[in-house]
């Protein structure tokens, strides 16, 4: 699981350099495809329930599973949530970043960075003897802080052999006292957007929108419980 991580961060290493206006979704997706084949791993995405990419990619409104498309073009003051999921050795890792396209407004670039914060002070509570209720607690506290809308119908999950296991992980209190222990892995996914909660799934039955049309912004990291601190699995490994 470890490896298949560090695929995805080479993935996401590459959206960072690759990520500008004037490149198109599907020219993004192609990126990824190479990058997690040439690492002899294959894209988790790719045909998962009949979806048509190796990359979520979903602009500005939309929230997860948007559709790689060649006339979806980005422009300057865009942000890109890139989801992505690689396999390797019959493991998954699993993780998503929004993405400035250009210079944004200072609203989208707080966005992006409370959404950021909130991944992370979840990951902090990933310790053996927590219960998911802490994980979920850290990113509401956060988004209520900032006045952010947290999106409710998705989340995070548990992943290893396959992309969604149990348990489920909502990005808000919900009293689940289920309790973590050493070798869990879970999927954190804070997804909060500028206005209210409510999201709805397009025509394509694939890509879900903010119902008001406000951004969103998407951060996911793939985190393994152990004795001591949490670790990321889905961040490019330190060599040395």
């Amino acid at each position: 699981m470890r490896h298949a991580g560090h695929i995805v961060a080479l993935v996401h290493q590459k959206m960072a350099q690759v990520i500008e206006p004037g490149i198109s979704t599907k020219e993004l997706d192609s990126i990824a495809y190479n990058i997690i084949r040439e690492n002899k791993a294959t894209p988790s995405f790719l045909g998962y329930n009949g979806f048509p990419a190796s990359i979520c990619a979903s602009v500005n409104h939309e929230v997860v599973h948007g559709i790689p498309r060649e006339d979806v073009i980005l422009d300057k003051g865009d942000i890109i949530s890139v989801d992505v999921g690689a396999t390797y050795g019959g493991f998954i890792g699993d993780s998503a970043w929004t993405y400035p396209v250009g210079k944004v407004t200072p609203e989208l670039q707080r966005l992006l960075c409370v959404t950021e914060e909130a991944l992370f002070c979840a990951i902090k509570q990933m310790r053996a003897g927590n219960v998911l209720d802490d994980v979920s607690s850290a990113v509401e506290i956060v988004a209520k802080r900032e006045k952010l809308g947290i999106v409710r119908q998705y989340g995070g999950h548990g992943v290893g052999r396959r992309m969604h296991e149990d348990p489920f992980l909502f990005n808000y209190k919900v009293g689940d006292k289920t309790q973590l222990k050493a070798g869990y892995t879970i999927a954190i996914e804070p997804m909060l957007n500028l206005g209210g909660d409510d999201v709805e799934v397009m025509p394509d039955k694939w890509t879900v929108c903010t119902v008001d049309q406000k951004a969103s912004a998407h951060f996911e990291h793939t985190v393994l419980v152990t004795d001591g601190e949490p670790l990321i699995l889905t961040q490019l490994e330190v060599k040395g």
